[in-house]
């Protein structure tokens, strides 16, 4: 029998609400959320950098991050849309890619939540960052953070440790919410810590529009042909004055 069909047992009324009705209210919020952010705050549109205030901690942080990220989504891409009958016809057996998939998304993992802890610690212990957390900031870094920590924890103790094939269950579930052919029981059986990740990684969607995540939608392309802009300091003593060309 393929694991990717079944069997599964019957969905209840529980397993409706949080595995069809608030995955598809999330995808709704995170639709419309965009439409409504674009045409309402076009200058919010941003990630409210702040490298001007504090860049030691940025510069490290921000690159771990936003590399393990990139990877991390590019593993669940894999792991969730491309079904394992796919991965076998290519010639990847289950072994090989459980094995790459282990790998690969532990160093990626490791590598967001270090930058994600630097990216944390820096908004609560640098004096001149502190004040500048929104409270968009304050949602959006604890939803990210649980999202992250307990999908490490899903894998680690499951994936890891007792070889648990998510793809026979979670995947199911997902690439039926996109197919308009859920199903709830699908994911229903799956381990408390890959559900939790689920309805995390679900409230993180509808949360991404009113956060600074939206930059992720925008290309700087513009940036790379504006001319200079040239900055002034001006030395009070001697009257002095140095000029620094710099990128807007």
């Amino acid at each position: 029998m393929n694991p990717s069909t079944g069997p599964f047992t019957a969905a209840d009324g529980t397993d409706l609400l949080l595995w069809v009705a608030v995955p598809y209210i999330c995808l709704a919020v995170f639709a419309v959320g965009h439409v409504w952010r674009y045409r309402r705050d076009q200058f919010g549109w941003t990630s409210r950098t702040s490298q001007l205030l504090e860049h030691r901690w940025l510069r490290w942080g921000g690159p771990l991050f936003h590399l393990g990220a990139f990877a991390v989504i590019g593993g669940h891409v894999v792991g969730l849309a491309i079904p394992a009958s796919w991965t076998r016809a290519v010639g990847v057996s289950e072994h090989v890619y459980h094995l790459a998939a282990v790998s690969l998304g532990s160093v990626a993992g490791a590598a967001m939540v270090v930058g994600l802890a630097m990216l944390s610690a820096r908004r609560l212990l640098a004096p001149r960052i502190r004040p500048t957390t929104s409270h968009s900031d304050k949602l959006l870094f604890p939803l990210l953070a649980a999202t992250v920590l307990l999908g490490i924890a899903a894998t680690v103790v499951h994936n890891i440790a007792g070889g648990y094939d998510y793809r026979s269950t979670v995947s199911v579930w997902f690439r039926g919410l996109f197919s308009l052919q859920p199903r709830p029981e699908a994911i229903a059986g799956a381990p408390l810590l890959f559900q939790l990740h689920a309805l995390t990684a679900c409230l993180l969607f509808a949360a991404w529009p009113f956060t600074r995540l939206v930059h992720v939608w925008s290309a700087p392309i513009g940036y790379l042909r504006r001319p200079y802009l040239v900055y002034r300091r001006r030395e009070v003593a001697t009257g002095r004055v140095q000029s620094r060309p710099v990128k807007p």
